[in-house]
């Protein structure tokens, strides 16, 4: 695949009734982190550090328009509990873009109103399942 922008991408995520929700339209700013904890092995015979791969971790932080429209982002978020299955295609949801997918708790759902009128939300989903995040294709 070549490079490639963010446009049309798609993003959906489980509501607390674990319906998966396409709410593309409603985010605006996506932060993906698939992340690898090292261990610190170094001994004290050695001048630099030696580190082994320990767990893999996840996270996606959303920004979002505000929409309480049914199955819409509000709607999904609105309540915090339960396992949230996420799905994120870079260039959306067509054959061959890449594609991660995590089970994930919901840490913050924060609402925003700035002084120009405007109303949005920031989300912040950890992973919960214990299963590395992997990087696949549509």
């Amino acid at each position: 695949m070549a490079k490639q922008s963010g446009l049309g991408d798609y993003f959906a995520c489980d509501n607390s009734a674990g319906s998966l929700k396409d709410i593309s339209n409603d985010v605006t700013n996506l932060g993906v982190n698939v992340g690898q904890n090292l261990l610190d092995i170094t001994g004290l015979d050695k001048s630099a550090m030696e580190r082994l791969i320990a767990l893999g971790d996840g996270s996606f932080t959303l920004t979002g328009v505000f929409n309480a429209s049914a199955n819409q982002s509000h709607d999904v978020f609105k309540t915090r509990t339960g396992t949230r299955t996420v799905d994120y295609k870079v260039g959306g949801n067509v054959a061959s873009n890449p594609y991660l997918t995590m089970e994930c708790l919901v840490d913050s759902y924060n609402l925003s109103r700035g002084a120009d009128g405007s109303l949005t939300w920031t989300v912040g989903l950890q992973l919960q399942s214990g299963t590395t995040p992997t990087w696949a294709t549509v």
